[in-house]
């Protein structure tokens, strides 16, 4: 995946090496809830907060805003400025405006969000109630161990899809799935991810032309991504964690959903393609 080179926005707060933040907002419960949720599920921790609602904010950090001096920090800053570059156009596009993230949060171990207390365990997520993307580096590291999913452009995918669910919480999106339900094999959950994984192939369609070919994924980047997408499937999270597939507890859509939905973003690169709302079968 070619990168290097790609334009850094800096919109970005480290909060690495600041330690963990006073635990708040949903409590230990919450907490909890949501690695339960992740572990048992794959429940994107940002489902699990927005059930449990009407909770006082954690206590949150201040970190250095900015670009990243590091290259893992930079690769985010990178990526992010990308979406923006992706999204932008196509929100103009339709009479309305981008607005990206607050920021891309890295923190190490614990940190304070609006949706309560993140952990490294929940893996990435969005809170759309300070709409900031949380991200610790350390999961790019159980990306390859755990879910087998190696290389920066598997690393692209989950940053990607979390700027997915930015793009709907812009558009509604987000309540529409509240409202569908959150569990099941046609819930609105499953459909808000399968959504976000289809604008992260629309993200990969369009980068490498607004960027000038400074982020761009080849053939076999895209199949990483891909093998991103099939590895975090409810089927295989339940096969693996309890040796069962159970359809109505899930909440991101099976392997083979979340890659052909992936790839009709990368190969149509149109956001309207991407309307699992709409669609008859997921």
């Amino acid at each position: 995946m070619r990168w290097q080179g790609g334009r850094r926005a800096g919109n970005i707060e480290d909060r690495r090496g600041l330690g963990p933040a006073a635990a708040g907002g949903l409590g230990v419960g919450g907490v909890i809830l949501a690695l339960i949720g992740y572990f048992v599920f794959g429940i994107d921790p940002s489902t699990t907060t927005s059930v449990i609602g009407g909770a006082a904010p954690a206590q949150q950090q201040q970190g250095q805003f900015g670009s990243p001096e590091d290259e893992a920090g930079a690769f985010v800053d990178v990526i992010e400025t990308s979406t923006q570059d992706v999204w932008g156009p196509i929100f103009r596009s339709a009479g309305a405006a981008y607005r990206p993230p607050e920021d891309v949060v890295l923190y190490d171990q614990a940190t304070g969000t609006s949706c309560g207390m993140g952990q490294a365990a929940m893996g990435p997520f969005y809170c759309p109630a300070d709409q900031k993307v949380y991200l610790d580096l350390s999961f790019w590291d159980e990306l390859a161990s755990r879910f087998g999913a190696q290389g920066e452009a598997a690393r692209a995918y989950v940053i990607a899809h979390e700027i997915g669910h930015h793009v709907q919480h812009l558009t509604g999106k987000t309540e529409t799935a509240q409202r569908l339900g959150m569990r099941g094999a046609e819930s609105g959950a499953v459909r808000l991810e399968l959504q976000a994984d289809c604008y992260a192939g629309v993200w990969v369609a369009h980068a490498a032309r607004v960027s000038g070919g400074q982020v761009s994924l080849d053939p076999r980047d895209i199949e990483d991504g891909i093998r991103a997408a099939a590895a975090v499937g409810d089927d295989a999270l339940q096969k693996k964690a309890q040796g069962r597939v159970m359809p109505d507890a899930f909440t991101h859509g099976t392997s083979e959903q979340r890659m052909r939905w992936f790839r009709r973003g990368v190969e149509t690169g149109d956001p309207d393609a991407c309307d699992t709302f709409s669609a008859r079968t997921l």
